[in-house]
């Protein structure tokens, strides 16, 4: 498990006493980030890695002490930055979202320094991002099987009081992703919600689109990917 801070990784461990055991990062810092990337690699590689963290979209630009847009930072940055550093598992899966419909892949104002601030299209552009990254991967590292999920919009703190779908519904694709070994799972480069295969955002094939946020990734975090597995 992974918990931003010490006492959210404790509460988690309580939560779910048959867990393996939890490692701590902030994904609004790279050094935290490249921290827990150590930590888990500690643990030896993983069959499997979701990448589940995020932020939602707010009313104003706000930006870490790393001078990233916070949004971007968290959503796009961190996945790449663990993608990049951690051993390379059998599985990976990165969490959308129905708005990555809506995302832009505007990869020259990823930080949102020179359009006004509109914090939902930020939200709906980093999921479209996820996807991208998702797809990259499955290109990149033909031995892994890397795909998006879609989990719905779920009675979380994120998906907010008028969220209409509820909590079982929302991870049981990406369990099914990780875990089955049924021919339907066993894809790779897809965009999965409710086990249904769909077609993303058209940018998210864009093979230039994929290179170029690879790019942008690496510049910002100075971490490359390691050669396909």
């Amino acid at each position: 498990m992974h918990g931003r801070s010490d006492r959210r990784a404790d509460e988690t461990l309580s939560a779910l006493p048959d867990a393996a055991g939890a490692v701590v990062g902030d994904l609004t810092s790279l050094d935290r980030t490249r921290a827990l990337a150590e930590a888990a690699n500690r643990h030896g590689a993983f069959d499997v890695v979701i990448h589940n963290a995020g932020l939602g979209g707010h009313p104003e630009r706000v930006v870490t002490g790393d001078g990233l847009e916070r949004i971007f930072q968290v959503n796009v940055v961190a996945p790449y930055l663990l993608t990049a550093l951690m051993h390379p598992p059998a599985r990976l899966v990165y969490l959308t979202s129905g708005l990555e419909e809506r995302g832009v892949a505007d990869l020259s104002d990823v930080h949102w320094e020179r359009r006004a601030w509109n914090g939902m299209q930020a939200y709906s552009d980093s999921k479209l991002y996820d996807v991208v990254l998702a797809f990259a991967l499955a290109r990149r590292w033909p031995g892994a099987l890397s795909n998006a999920v879609d989990p719905g919009w779920i009675k979380t703190k994120l998906g907010g009081p008028n969220a209409t779908d509820e909590l079982p519904e929302g991870a049981e694709t990406q369990v099914w992703l990780a875990t089955s070994d049924d021919p339907a799972a066993r894809v790779t480069g897809r965009y999965f919600k409710r086990r249904r295969d769909l077609r993303a955002n058209p940018a998210a094939y864009d093979e230039t689109v994929q290179e170029g946020l690879l790019a942008a990734c690496a510049a910002i975090t100075g971490a490359h990917l390691p050669s396909g597995r």
